[in-house]
């Protein structure tokens, strides 16, 4: 009976970890294929005696498709989600609009996705494809959202703004018009 929160792609655990300290009431589910952020997370959901993630080791879509139900889920994290900078693998990207209708089918009504990129071209890419989901709406009106403080800064993020690199932060709600 407890909300569902999902982060994809958790790489090496510090927000999901933070995540699950901060909301003990909430279920936190990591979906993540890189085997060392696996064991980080539950090496370190043990230390902090956290009882309330679970860990998913597959493909975000085929997770999305096959364990979650329709608007099961209220909030979905994808931060610093791989840009594929080359166009030729812009097909790679997780960001693309089959994928968002996906997630946005698996919030539930005002549920929350929330992203970040320290990427300008896939920052900007992502909005305009979250923008083009009809059951999604921008919380901030338009653009890029502030950085919120609920997302830890990672050690990468650290070091990309003291050599002056943007992150840049996008957040969306479900609301259907039902």
């Amino acid at each position: 009976t407890a909300p569902l929160g999902v982060e994809i792609g958790f790489g090496m655990v510090h927000a999901l970890l933070e995540w699950g300290t901060a909301a003990p009431d909430w279920n936190l589910v990591g979906v993540e294929v890189y085997q060392p952020g696996i064991g980080a997370l539950l090496r370190g959901s043990t230390e902090r005696e956290l009882e309330n993630l679970l860990v998913i080791a597959d493909d975000a879509h085929h997770a999305l498709t096959e364990l979650f139900e329709p608007e099961s889920v209220e909030e979905v994290r994808i931060f610093f989600p791989d840009p594929w900078p080359k166009r030729r693998h812009h097909k790679r990207r997780l960001i693309q609009s089959p994928f968002v209708t996906l997630l946005a089918s698996r919030l539930v009504e005002g549920g929350r996705l929330r992203l970040a990129t320290d990427w300008e071209a896939y920052a900007e890419s992502m909005l305009k494809i979250l923008e083009t989901e009809a059951t999604l709406s921008n919380e901030v009106g338009s653009g890029f959202a502030p950085r919120p403080d609920s997302r830890p800064t990672t050690r990468f993020e650290a070091r990309g703004r003291r050599l002056g690199y943007g992150v840049w932060d996008l957040a969306y709600r479900k609301y259907s018009g039902v």
